[in-house]
């Protein structure tokens, strides 16, 4: 009879540890699934056009943002998600800015916001010559064998494509310049706006780059961030340097499988530069890499306090995506009206390209310097804090170490350096072998052998 009380206590011990687990888990982790959800559906549905049940099958199907449920609402274009009823969370769309998700500030005072927009261009893109506009004209290069191109970005959708989940849904490479390979799988095409994740956080860079070149901005002073100039506060000595090249020792987790900084900023956090700003230093400003979406919010916050408030929304596509033809591309604000430089980018795979293009011709395109000169071997030089060599100005780069198990892609050259986006999105630019290669997609694939098959095209 005690021996069955005592099983009896030790089960109902567990069983209470268990609950007391649970109830932490979704206190911590059900606001952050609902706030991702309901932010990626909008984006998906009012940003990029697509169907709400594919993005529910795709995106959203996974355990756990399997546990969300959703409401949309096409009147005022928003979409709410809830766990079991609770922490519901709503993201709404505008137009020119995309979707932002509800955090801090009410709906009606994100609502109320007042942006300055620029409209595109009054350009028909299909009469323009690539790169400046998508008319392909048809030109033999040599150096790279085109049908084995073909071939291989089409085995390489095909191959995703057994899967129920599209796994490549964009593939393009340029050689020397030129457009002479794009695949795409079925639902998606060449103004397809997809999702970027952390290639944004490139754009950043090439933005701080713009405003160096033109002196409004230097890398090498302290980042002016306002909640750090108090007399004693060590994080005032970080340099708009080490925000761009990951080693400001903020104390920042980029952890996505659970409640981190990462994550809270991203979905509960209204401002997330004010957020980041507000974290505490882990260590040494410039001694340590520590790879932080943080410091590309930051990065976002600067950029908007330079140019003023008057410019700012309308800064990145008149200083860069206008000039250069990415005519599909938004870039998303959070509550705080701030762009989201490290995860929210919507572009379409030849936006990427041209990107992608701009540095491999060292910041000119078409004949326009858009980065100042000198900027793209800087922007691909690690800092002697990275023993990996492996990040420069907000670009990975596969690492300089002669050791290849130490580079990201051992069949990749020591000079390629790419944007690099969660689940395998990515521009990969590769000098020596005059290439452009952008793949988007759902989840990530091998893309060292993909990118082994391309070089092998070349000479």
């Amino acid at each position: 009879m005690i021996k069955r009380l005592h099983i009896k206590q030790i089960f109902l011990f567990l069983l209470l540890v268990l609950l007391v687990y649970a109830i932490q888990y979704a206190w911590k982790s059900f606001p952050i699934i609902s706030g991702y959800g309901a932010k990626n559906l909008c984006s998906c549905m009012f940003v990029a056009g697509r169907d709400a049940g594919s993005v529910e099958k795709e995106e959203l199907g996974d355990f756990p943002l399997s546990l969300a449920r959703y409401k949309i609402n096409y009147t005022d274009s928003s979409v709410t998600a809830s766990i079991f009823g609770l922490a519901v969370k709503k993201s709404f769309f505008r137009r020119g800015l995309g979707c932002t998700l509800i955090n801090d500030l009410s709906e009606k005072e994100i609502r109320s916001q007042k942006f300055v927009l620029t409209a595109p261009p009054l350009i028909n893109p299909d009469s323009i010559p690539w790169p400046s506009g998508d008319k392909i004209i048809d030109s033999s290069y040599n150096g790279i064998n085109r049908q084995q191109l073909k071939n291989i970005l089409i085995n390489a959708i095909k191959e995703d494509g057994i899967i129920e989940k599209h796994g490549t849904r964009a593939l393009i490479v340029l050689y020397d310049g030129g457009l002479v390979g794009e695949e795409y799988a079925t639902g998606f095409n060449r103004t397809s706006k997809m999702l970027c994740w952390s290639m944004v956080k490139s754009v950043m860079g090439t933005l701080i780059g713009i405003l160096v070149k033109n002196q409004q901005l230097n890398t090498q002073l302290p980042a002016p961030i306002n909640e750090w100039q108090g007399g004693n506060d060590r994080r005032k000595m970080i340099t708009l340097q080490q925000l761009l090249q990951q080693t400001s020792g903020l104390k920042f987790e980029e952890n996505y499988t659970k409640a981190s900084e990462v994550t809270n900023m991203l979905f509960k956090k209204g401002d997330m530069a004010g957020y980041t700003a507000s974290l505490p230093l882990a260590d040494e400003p410039g001694k340590q890499f520590n790879y932080s979406s943080g410091n590309s919010n930051l990065l976002s916050r600067i950029i908007r306090q330079t140019v003023g408030e008057s410019l700012y929304h309308s800064f990145p596509y008149v200083s860069l995506f206008y000039k250069i033809g990415m005519l599909h591309t938004v870039i998303e604000p959070d509550a705080a009206g701030t762009f989201i430089g490290s995860s929210y980018m919507y572009a379409s795979a030849r936006d990427c390209a041209r990107l992608g293009l701009l540095y491999y011709n060292d910041g000119i395109f078409s004949g326009q310097r858009i980065l100042p000169e000198g900027w793209v071997k800087e922007a691909t030089m690690p800092s002697s804090a990275d023993n990996r060599k492996h990040y420069g100005y907000q670009f990975w780069l596969n690492g300089f170490d002669k050791d290849l198990s130490k580079r990201w892609y051992p069949d990749g050259p020591a000079d390629m350096y790419f944007a690099d986006g969660f689940n395998g999105q990515d521009i990969y630019i590769i000098p020596s072998k005059k290439l452009v290669v952008v793949r988007l997609g759902l989840h990530v694939i091998d893309e060292n052998d993909l990118l082994k098959k391309i070089i092998a095209c070349t000479d």
